[in-house]
């Protein structure tokens, strides 16, 4: 039996191939980027790229899916280590920093880029890469008890600057429910092409369509 069996039962036996071979390619492996990687990779993707250059700290732990032993190795390769011995699913991880300069190297080929980075420079690198290319590109993102997932052509960065800030407030179940729905977004286009974006307000716990 296959390990993605109920998931095949649920999206059928066509969707899951196209699936199985559709690459994403993801920027950022913390909160979101990781958790999105392993979600996917357990949805039945196996075409999965993952790029970041930073390494795994104590307070990533209650949010992100690594474990003690992991503190000080670097994100990209351990969650690529961790899928692979899970379920046997080969992520490609780039350990080093997304620039203007490399974006093309590290994002092409790609059917779908989503982008979960924690600054605005990365986001906007990505953003830049994808107009000019017309990329499909989804951004994921997350602020105090808010979150959205976003496509290209409605995306705003937030900041001209580098504002990669290390104490935020972050609840898990935020990360968890914007993680489910960046990958429901990500399966849809797969499925039918279809770009919907949404936001998250964890007080209310509402999804509401992004117009």
């Amino acid at each position: 039996m296959s390990i993605f069996h109920h998931e095949q039962i649920y999206r059928s036996t066509e969707l899951m191939q196209q699936i199985k071979t559709f690459k994403v390619t993801i920027g950022g492996a913390g909160a979101l980027g990781a958790n999105i990687c392993e979600n996917l990779a357990r949805a039945g993707f196996a075409n999965l790229c993952i790029i970041d250059f930073d390494r795994v700290e104590d307070r990533n732990l209650s949010t992100q899916p690594y474990f003690k032993a992991d503190i000080g190795a670097l994100k990209a390769r351990t969650i690529a280590t961790h899928l692979y011995r899970a379920i046997g699913v080969r992520v490609q991880a780039e350990t080093q920093r997304l620039t203007a300069q490399n974006a093309h190297k590290l994002l092409k080929g790609s059917n779908l880029v989503i982008d979960a980075f924690d600054n605005s420079v990365g986001r906007k690198d990505i953003k830049d890469w994808a107009a000019q290319q017309k990329a499909p590109c989804l951004h994921a993102g997350l602020a105090a008890d808010y979150s959205e997932v976003i496509w290209n052509e409605q995306y705003r960065v937030p900041s001209p600057t580098n504002d990669d800030v290390c104490d935020y407030p972050l609840a898990r179940n935020l990360v968890m429910l914007t993680v489910a729905l960046t990958c429901e977004v990500a399966i849809n286009f797969v499925a039918n092409k279809a770009k919907n974006s949404y936001t998250i307000t964890l007080a209310d716990l509402k999804i509401s369509e992004y117009v």
